[in-house]
């Protein structure tokens, strides 16, 4: 996929400022110096398909390197299942640590209290393109108000549905989660070889939207302090519109309740459900699937007829460590990265969205599968807490739990919200 030459265009033009000027700023580095020359290294996550990245990388490496005589760069590719791993070890290991990398933005809290991110506030306050970035995605970046990286690529979710199947049952797309759940429980009466919407268990960030819809929030607070919100009387009507989605008239609880996100997308790119809830990131995965051609997306309908439910914003952003001997040039290096240029280039190797508004609105009046996604961000997205606590649930499967329970009938709602609810708040609590 390659962006139009009037957008490249535009996206060159539109980069020619974005490294002009350098502030002054406050060295909080841990290394205490600023060379200006010599080797910087970059680590950045290896993707299925990595070769079309590499492109787009080498050339804003080969900009970086005519732009600052007497400095190179090296890049390593790392998986990103072991990151974790990796990365904490390098805050702790400053002599063999990168001095740029890729991180994924529920990961900002937690890095930031390890201290491995470097506070780049006012760099990025002096960014021109910075401000076209879309507020949450600067949100992602940003801990107690102080920024620690620059949003790289952002992915949401929207419903992917089988035109096929809806042309022959004279279906329209659901314009409510009600008629969400009507719709899904129709195909499948009517098609009991099918689910009417894939939904899965352990599909954390597909299940978050019906929350949000239903104004509820999975915690409240800021600066760091938060408290668990997951069993409000508004979120617990969002959990009971979510779960209500397993049963033998729709997606059956035995098959369902252990899937995840890439489970459902599977079951609709190989024929077995007639809607899912994909992101922009599944549109190649679906492709390539069996239902190539016969699908279309839009976006997922939220409580009201007409309205959109708030996504989760995911995606990744690129940082500085705190240990860089070479703060400028690392910080330089961070923004031509995550430039819109760049970005641009992204998009059109890999299909990831940008974070800047201006930019997204015009890939998406290039490339039509864009603009589903695009206008679910423009209705408003939602982020997860940024405390470092949001690993720890994550990783402890706090929410999966609270919903297979629910749908295997262990719990009602309110008992599983409410366990849920205590994990979440010692979790918080631990974090400090």
């Amino acid at each position: 996929m390659k962006l139009a030459p009037r957008l490249a265009l535009l996206l060159a033009a539109a980069v020619v400022t974005a490294t002009a000027c350098a502030p002054q700023t406050s060295d909080d580095s841990s290394s205490g110096k600023d060379e200006k020359s010599g080797t910087l290294r970059v680590w950045l996550f290896q993707e299925v398909n990595n070769k079309p990245k590499e492109k787009v990388v080498d050339g804003v490496l080969a900009g970086f390197e005519k732009a600052h005589e007497d400095t190179e760069v090296t890049v390593e590719y790392i998986p990103v299942e072991t990151r974790a791993q990796r990365i904490k070890a390098a805050f702790n290991d400053p002599a063999s640590a990168p001095d740029v990398i890729e991180y994924g933005n529920t990961d900002t809290a937690g890095y930031v209290k390890d201290g491995g991110l470097l506070d780049v506030t006012e760099e990025f306050a002096a960014w021109d393109e910075a401000k076209d970035t879309d507020a949450t995605a600067r949100q992602s970046v940003t801990v107690d108000g102080k920024v620690y990286g620059a949003p790289y690529f952002v992915g949401v979710r929207a419903l992917y549905y089988r035109t096929d199947v809806f042309d022959e049952l004279g279906l329209k797309p659901p314009k409510s989660m009600d008629e969400l759940a009507a719709t899904a429980k129709r195909i499948r009466a009517e098609k009991p070889d099918l689910y009417g919407i894939a939904v899965g268990g352990a599909y954390t960030y597909g299940a978050m939207p019906f929350i949000w819809a239903n104004g509820g929030e999975l915690a409240t607070g800021k600066g760091g302090s938060y408290a668990s919100a997951i069993d409000s009387a508004a979120a617990r009507e969002g959990i009971e519109a979510y779960t209500s989605l397993f049963g033998d008239d729709n997606c059956p609880a035995a098959k369902c309740a252990g899937m995840g996100g890439n489970d459902t997308v599977t079951a609709f790119a190989s024929g077995k459900a007639a809607m899912a809830i994909g992101g922009d990131f599944s549109h190649q995965a679906v492709e390539a699937g069996e239902v190539k051609g016969a699908y279309a997306v839009v976006p997922l309908p939220g409580v009201e007829p007409g309205s959109i439910a708030p996504a989760f914003a995911g995606g990744n952003n690129i940082g500085v460590l705190r240990s860089t001997s070479h703060r400028t040039l690392a910080v330089d290096l961070m923004k031509r990265l995550a430039s819109k240029e760049a970005q641009g280039d992204l998009f059109g190797a890999m299909g990831f969205l940008p974070t800047f508004t201006d930019v997204r609105q015009r890939v998406a009046a290039e490339e039509p599968f864009v603009k589903p996604f695009v206008d679910t961000l423009a209705a408003g997205t939602k982020f997860v807490p940024a405390s470092a606590a949001w690993a720890t649930i994550d990783s402890s499967q706090v929410l999966p739990t609270m919903f297979q329970e629910v749908v295997s009938g262990k719990k009602d709602v309110g008992a599983a919200a409410g366990d849920a609810a205590k994990k979440m708040d010692d979790a918080f609590g631990s974090a400090g």
